[in-house]
């Protein structure tokens, strides 16, 4: 927020009182200045070379972003049950045993398919939708506090994430962060084609896609941050001078021990470690999610 200007007489180029508004109490002014002075003593600088940067799934996000688009997808008809079953399993996998590439490309490329032929205005709204229906509340406050934190000392903040650009943007918008680097997917005239326009902004691509925001924005990588749950964003925590992994996997959580890094872990009921956690629990997860699909499906029909 920009302080206001002070209230009270000022000088014009003629050095002659330019006239107040006429009629407002001495102590109105008063309070305004005040008030102006308070702004202006609230007002955090912008850092410029300092940021930080935010993996989505499973760090700020429980879950996978895009298995939560993929639910609010199949419920305005984009796929059908037998695709939302599929997705159930690899989400299931995805809580139990952590990101894993297979998987998270397996799930982009079918999401990809599905958005063929559907605008990039057309996911953006929906993903507005998805965010306030099915994402809200899978947000860990614990990690969503910590970027507040960066914001409120002036940094930058970004998330990096396999999802969909588009998502990824709304996402940020919604947490009120700075922006979002994404995967990319293909389109022409505003119609998406069912392909990748490059990589899929997973593991490596992170760190790469930082260096060269980095470099646009003139950041010093030394005394930026980077947060994530996964081995696989080992290149991006190596990158910042100060990486901190959150609810780990168990090749993650070795690794920040190996290297003294900061450890956060807001998951409740499991460890990271997943000890005593029954198959069950992922079973009846995709069997959930199956079955309140199929209600829907039901009802539509009715």
């Amino acid at each position: 927020m920009r302080p206001g200007q002070p209230a009270g007489p000022q000088r014009g180029d003629d050095d002659a009182p330019v006239a107040t508004t006429p009629h407002l109490p001495d102590t109105a002014m008063c309070g305004g200045a005040a008030a102006a002075e308070v702004e202006a003593a609230l007002t955090v600088p912008t850092d410029p070379t300092a940021a930080a940067f935010f993996d989505v799934d499973n760090t700020i996000m429980r879950g996978a972003s895009i298995f939560h688009l993929a639910r609010g997808l199949y419920r305005r008809e984009f796929f059908t049950i037998r695709d939302i079953a599929r997705f159930a399993w690899q989400q299931a996998l995805f809580v139990l045993v952590g990101e894993n590439l297979e998987h998270v490309a397996e799930i982009q490329a079918r999401a990809l398919s599905f958005v063929a032929g559907h605008s990039v205005s057309e996911l953006r709204s929906v993903g507005e939708e998805v965010f306030d229906e099915l994402m809200a509340d899978k947000i860990w406050p614990g990690t969503y506090a910590l970027a507040r934190m960066h914001l409120e000392i002036g940094q930058r903040v970004w998330l990096v994430t396999a999802t969909p650009v588009e998502v990824a943007e709304v996402i940020a918008a919604r947490l009120g962060l700075t922006g979002a680097l994404g995967t990319v997917a293909e389109h022409v005239d505003g119609v998406y084609t069912g392909r990748l326009a490059g990589h899929m902004m997973h593991a490596a691509a992170k760190a790469q896609a930082v260096r060269a925001l980095a470099d646009k924005e003139g950041l010093d990588l030394s005394r930026c941050a980077a947060y994530s749950d996964s081995a696989n964003d080992i290149p991006l925590l190596s990158l910042v001078g100060h990486p901190c992994a959150i609810n780990p996997d168990r090749g993650l959580r070795a690794r920040a021990q190996a290297e003294h890094w900061r450890v956060r872990d807001y998951r409740t009921g499991r460890k990271a470690v997943k000890i005593g956690v029954p198959a069950a629990g992922a079973l009846g997860l995709a069997a959930g999610v199956v079955v309140g699909a199929t209600a829907v499906n039901r009802r539509r029909r009715h």
